[in-house]
């Protein structure tokens, strides 16, 4: 099975939410029972890329998705070159949640052509809402060498978890076509 040509916003009427298995419990339950509920209530943005074709039940699968929602950090957690230069109150970011790909269509690239569209998203709502950086909390070593990679890098520990970022402005350069100011 394919995936369509453009993420859309998760909408559970239309999605197959429960058939999303990307082999880590936490993001299929994230997926399966609070990404609508969060999105309902407005503290977060649920995008996915759908198959090309529904399921018999007329739903159609999701191959892969990311939630996005602003957040904010304590300068100080910043390194001390980008710290000194910003004001002494919370550093306003964007947190990209969650970003999974279904096991199905796990080694074809989808993970880095999903990471491409969440920061496209967020530097387009940028253009309205001011961040700083983006920041992500890695579930296990295999994400944070996967944000590595893409040119994060890391913050601090957070929750038992590594917390990486990536500058606005570095996201800014990787898409030239995007208004940033």
């Amino acid at each position: 099975m394919s995936w369509a040509d453009t993420f859309v916003e998760l909408d559970k009427a239309i999605h197959d939410r429960a058939s999303f298995d990307c082999g880590e419990e936490e993001l299929n339950t994230f997926l399966h029972t609070q990404a609508a509920k969060h999105m309902e209530v407005g503290v977060s943005r649920t995008m996915l890329l759908p198959a090309s074709a529904p399921h018999p039940n007329g739903k159609y699968p999701i191959c892969s998705f990311y939630t996005a929602a602003p957040s904010s950090i304590s300068r100080e957690t910043l390194p001390e070159t980008l710290a000194k230069k910003l004001p002494h109150y919370p550093v306003p970011v964007f947190l990209l949640a969650q970003l999974a790909v279904h096991s199905e269509y796990q080694d074809q690239g989808l993970g880095k052509i999903t990471l491409i569209k969440a920061l496209e998203y967020l530097l387009e709502v940028n253009a309205h809402m001011r961040a700083y950086a983006i920041i992500v909390d890695c579930l296990n070593d295999n994400a944070e060498q996967f944000y590595l990679k893409y040119g994060f890098e890391e913050l601090c520990k957070y929750n038992g978890r590594t917390r990486m970022f990536i500058l606005m402005k570095t996201v800014a350069q990787l898409f030239p076509y995007i208004s940033y100011n």
